[in-house]
């Protein structure tokens, strides 16, 4: 197929796993139309694209319907606040660029004969009873405690999709997205990765919540876009678990990222937040088969590559504190 020309829509281009998404593609040769509303998004994650002509931005709200006259070879839906941080303070918002979005990005592709991507997360499948999780797993989720916005948002865009693919015979894929970290993470977005970095960067205390015997696996985001990538030009509808199965305690990260950093932050515990799900791990058997993927990059040589990226910020921010004081 050639690449060259080929134009795709890519939601929620402004965050952290969108704008690297838009790198990759742009890298292959792809011309991108990215669109945001910048609600959770920074338009600093963009700014190295000024000028770049197979580039274009649109700012716009997906909940309300979005056409383009060019036409379109993909449509990748990944508008949504993400952390817990940002669904639990936008939860409308949350809800409806789940299924009004959802259903508008598919109506996009439906018209233009476009492949469409739907970037689902792993909370579709909410505290499993069923571990590691594989996509066979149906969830167990609660609709109406304060994460069940997201969840459910996320579940309901997964059958609006399902449902274009049987209805329409929409090319659809589906990427049930596990914890994923890196570069362009907002410091205070609220995910244990960047708050751990950022609190032992400042010599805070590092908040971990419960007795962090609680686990989770980490993905590094060079890692998870290359799984995106190849997901996207399969011909598998998904959906297909993408994270590391390499399985840590939130003990464990605190530790690392203290080691990492070289801080002389301590470990702080607070309650346990309602729903907080006691273990997530992806079973990436389908993902190994059916695209040839799997993570490459260790949860340490991860984290080397992303403090970098917080101790900037960081740094920035302590030199603005000083000038205003």
């Amino acid at each position: 197929m050639k690449i060259r020309g080929l134009r795709i829509v890519i939601t929620g281009a402004a965050g952290f796993l969108g704008s690297h998404l838009v790198d990759r593609f742009l890298a292959e040769g792809y011309r991108v139309i990215g669109v945001d509303n910048f609600v959770t998004g920074r338009k600093e994650n963009l700014a190295h694209l000024e000028g770049n002509r197979f580039f274009s931005f649109v700012e716009y709200d997906v909940s309300l319907p979005l056409y383009f006259a060019d036409d379109l070879d993909g449509v990748l839906h990944f508008a949504s606040p993400a952390s817990p941080a940002d669904y639990l303070d936008l939860p409308i918002q949350t809800l409806k660029v789940g299924s009004l979005g959802t259903h508008n990005m598919l109506g996009l592709a439906k018209a233009k004969g476009a492949r469409f991507l739907l970037a689902s997360t792993s909370e579709v499948y909410g505290d499993p009873q069923e571990h590691p999780q594989p996509e066979t797993y149906w969830g167990h989720v609660n609709p109406v405690g304060p994460r069940g916005v997201y969840d459910e948002a996320k579940r309901f865009a997964e059958a609006m999709t399902m449902a274009y693919q049987r209805t329409h015979g929409t090319r659809t894929r589906i990427a049930r997205i596990f914890n994923t970290y890196g570069p362009r993470m907002r410091p205070a977005d609220g995910r244990v990765v960047s708050n751990f970095i950022v609190q032992a960067l400042q010599g805070k205390p590092i908040t971990v919540y419960g007795d962090g015997s609680q686990t989770r696996s980490f993905c590094f985001v060079d890692d998870l876009v290359e799984g995106l990538y190849r997901l996207y030009r399969s011909d598998h509808p998904g959906p297909v678990n993408l994270g590391n199965p390499d399985e840590f305690t939130i003990q464990e990260l605190a530790r690392t990222v203290i080691e990492e950093t070289g801080s002389t932050s301590k470990i702080e515990r607070r309650p346990l937040p309602e729903d907080d799900p006691q273990v997530r791990c992806p079973d990436i058997s389908r993902a190994r088969s059916a695209l040839s993927w799997e993570p490459g990059v260790s949860l340490r040589e991860g984290l080397r590559r992303t403090i970098p990226h917080f101790r900037r910020l960081v740094e920035e921010g302590e030199a603005q504190a000083r000038n205003l004081s």
